[in-house]
């Protein structure tokens, strides 16, 4: 049965109000993170890479939990992978294009810091997920993996932002 075009009008409309409610959200906690960032004294980077896509995909963490506990483990990758690529093919590109329509500078050249971390996630994840199978001990390391590079991020200083830090002291 084709789908009519007003019901695909309302469809868009809902999507539409849903994501700008969700924009106004993350604008208040991304502020909220300032914030915080300034009285914990504790880096953006570990804000921005850690604990924001903790709270902007709880739902989809969930639901991947969800699918895990029910024994649906292609599902649960699906879900927990797409997201990851999703952002990486169209999230960074989308925004470094939006970006540069707003006059704000941004590319994709990213610090050594951040590649090296990506290229050994993706390295880490493609490992474990190579055999098709899987166990805690396995869960365990790349829970393990992943307070590694949450404890890295928050540690590691920003080599941009420390020439501000230096020029504001000079």
């Amino acid at each position: 049965m084709p789908l009519s075009l007003f019901y695909l009008a309302e469809q868009w409309k809902k999507l539409s109000f849903c994501t700008l409610i969700e924009y106004l959200c993350l604008e208040h906690i991304w502020l909220s993170f300032q914030g915080a960032s300034i009285e914990m004294k504790m880096p953006m980077s570990f804000i921005s890479v850690i604990l924001l896509p903790i709270v902007g995909n709880a739902a989809e963490h969930a639901g991947a939990i969800m699918f895990a506990m029910r024994d649906k483990l292609d599902i649960s990758l699906g879900v927990a992978i797409g997201s990851s690529t999703q952002i990486a093919m169209f999230g960074v590109p989308f925004c470094v294009v939006v970006g540069w329509i707003m006059g704000q500078p941004m590319d994709l050249n990213f610090q050594l810091f951040e590649t090296a971390t990506l290229i050994i996630t993706v390295l880490v994840v493609a490992f474990m997920l190579q055999e098709g199978t899987s166990n805690y001990f396995k869960g365990l390391m790349l829970m393990l993996c992943y307070v590694i590079v949450a404890a890295s991020f928050f540690v590691h200083v920003d080599p941009a932002s420390l020439r501000k830090l230096l020029l504001l002291f000079a």
